[in-house]
């Protein structure tokens, strides 16, 4: 006879594989969570480092950023204190008047006192963590104070970026910029006000930044000094969060459902797609711990929730509007829509970098090149003299008439040629020559035609001085025993001749000078031209037409060699026209005999 034996029922089988069946879910869920966060993390430290890469260098990369916008008393500080989960007395610097602040805040578990470092102004690099939040106060208004003076402003866009790693804080990346002021304050300039509200402008301009808009509750929407300044930045409010803060000032008002479910839907003024956040947060200013102080804004949260579901009549549309009530609800949706945008900006962003390092190793094979190039001795000549021909076709075309570079901009009025050259009015003309054209900013052979009409002009305007009796007399007394009246003719005539020779000798330097100047101004000019040459070259080609960047001794004995030949063709101009003037004036000239 067998011994019996006991199975397990199918019942019992089954349970187990379900029990089974869900551990393994409940693993895979979590590794899968995990690699998540772990990948987020990775891919908002690679954003933090680009942004503090651009702040350093001036670059502009569409990165997703939060910029927070308000006026100066709507809590922009109290918000960033309650999202870094500590307090570092930033209102007492009044740090958001004067200078935007970047936080970067890294949520490390490790963490358990906050580790702030501020980024070096001129570089990427991050400073010693600092743990006092006095301290961080300190640097923050000292930091500001600091380049104000430097630049002689009252505001600046520089922003100042500070890291600060918490086990309390989110990972979230802010923009904090100055606070909307409607009056200077006490020894400002009266135009801080609206150099404040251009700059916060500028810099909510960008259409990759997300606007946290924060306004008290006390303030109503039809009457509110700053909504329409975010309607001009982004008239839909597709990229604004809207943040009502001190909410816990208006929750005594409300009495009946009607009148919550109201004003928490804004209707009427935000339309239908702005949800608003309604947020309020400890009022405690005394010196508290960074523990209590975290447990004060969840207590507020609780009872604003409490007030609204027992202190009214009827409690509140929990379904619409729960999910938008609280700082916490606040903070995660932050945290989640920039995890969003920075996934969703990964592939543009990606292929920026990739354009921008493609353009840097172009740079960098250019001036290896350009270095090896250093050492052939035949084609740094040749890259020379295709540099100074160059050089000499843009001053030749500047001469027959050319438009560009722009006459605005490198063209001079008569006015500045006679003060810049230093020559001043004409010698011997008492009146105002103004040749036409005269206003208009010239260059070139425009320019060196005004003058020679301008010459013109001043000879025709010269009022011939009266002779003295002692040189009329020295000359007719010599010609008085030389055949009667034409002795006196011939006296006549040379006194002519001596009064026009000093009258025109010292206007036709004066035109000489003048000409110079107007031709030594072309070098700067077709210097410009050749560099806008090269520059269309790089674009169309990927090269120059003629490169010799960097080369300041050759550019500099280029320019010294032009300056002498003009000088030196001044010069000789002036002996050419000296010998003519002393040609037609010469009593053995042709109009002479003539006469």
């Amino acid at each position: 006879m067998s011994t019996p034996t006991k199975t397990p029922s199918d019942k019992s089988h089954s349970s187990y594989s379900k029990r089974h069946r869900d551990h393994q879910s409940s693993i895979d869920t979590s590794s899968f969570s995990n690699r998540l966060a772990n990948e987020f993390e990775k891919r908002f430290e690679a954003y933090n480092r680009l942004q503090a890469a651009a702040v350093a260098f001036g670059e502009k990369l569409p990165i997703p950023e939060i910029v927070a916008i308000g006026g100066q008393s709507d809590g922009k500080s109290s918000l960033l204190e309650a999202l870094l989960g500590f307090r570092f007395n930033v209102r007492e610097v009044e740090m958001g008047t004067r200078r935007p602040l970047i936080l970067q805040m890294i949520h490390d578990s490790t963490a358990l006192e906050p580790r702030c470092r501020f980024q070096d102004d001129d570089s990427e690099e991050y400073g010693n963590p600092i743990v006092l939040a006095s301290t961080i106060a300190d640097t923050i208004k000292s930091r500001t104070e600091a380049l104000l003076k430097k630049t002689k402003a009252a505001v600046s866009s520089k922003p100042i970026v500070m890291r600060a790693e918490y086990a309390h804080c989110p990972n979230l990346t802010i923009i904090d910029t100055p606070g909307f002021v409607l009056k200077a304050k006490k020894g400002e300039p009266e135009r801080t006000p609206e150099e404040i509200l251009s700059m916060v402008k500028t810099l909510a301009s960008p259409p990759h930044r997300i606007l946290l808009f924060l306004q008290q509750s006390s303030v109503e929407w039809c009457s509110s000094l700053w909504l329409d300044t975010i309607r001009e930045i982004d008239p839909t409010f597709k990229r604004t969060i809207i943040v009502v803060s001190k909410f816990d000032n208006r929750l005594k008002e409300f009495t009946d459902r009607w009148e919550v479910d109201r004003y928490l839907s804004a209707s009427g003024y935000l339309g239908e797609n702005c949800r608003p956040y309604f947020v309020a947060l400890p009022k405690e200013k005394s010196m508290i711990s960074n523990e209590e102080f975290r447990r004060q804004i969840s207590h507020v949260d609780a009872e604003v929730l409490r007030h609204l579901c027992d202190g009214v009549k009827g409690g509140f549309d929990e379904e619409k509007f729960r999910s938008h009530i609280g700082f916490g609800c606040l903070r995660d949706y932050l945290e989640s829509e920039l995890q969003k945008r920075y996934k969703e900006a990964a592939p543009a962003t990606l292929a920026l970098l990739e354009q921008r390092c493609g353009e840097v190793t172009d740079e960098l094979a250019r001036m290896d090149s350009k270095i090896q190039a250093t050492s052939d001795v035949a084609h740094l000549r040749r890259s020379a003299m295709l540099h100074a021909a160059a050089i000499c076709n843009h001053v030749g075309d500047l001469i027959e008439g050319a438009a560009d570079p722009s006459p605005e901009q490198w063209g001079k009025t008569t006015e500045e040629e006679k003060s810049e050259s230093g020559i001043g009015s004409w010698p011997g003309v008492t009146e105002d020559i103004k040749p036409p054209n005269a206003t208009l900013r010239l260059y070139g052979g425009a320019a060196f035609e005004r003058v020679m009409h301008e010459f013109r002009c001043a000879t025709y305007s010269i009022e011939c001085p009266s002779v003295s009796r002692e040189k009329v007399a020295n000359i007719l007394l010599a010609h008085a025993g030389r055949g009667g009246g034409r002795g006196i003719t011939e006296a006549a005539a040379e006194i002519a001749r001596a009064a026009a020779r000093s009258w025109l000798a010292p206007l036709l330097d004066s035109a000489c000078d003048r000409l110079a100047f107007v031709l030594g101004n072309l070098f700067d000019l077709a210097a410009v031209r050749n560099q806008q040459r090269n520059s269309d070259s790089m674009i169309l080609y990927g090269s120059k037409l003629t490169d010799m960047d960097g080369y300041v001794g050759y550019h500099a004995a280029l320019r010294r060699t032009y300056t002498r030949f003009i000088k030196d063709l001044a010069k000789q101009c002036k002996q050419l026209v000296r010998h003519h003037l002393d040609s037609v004036t010469s009593p053995y000239s042709l109009g002479s005999s003539g006469a």
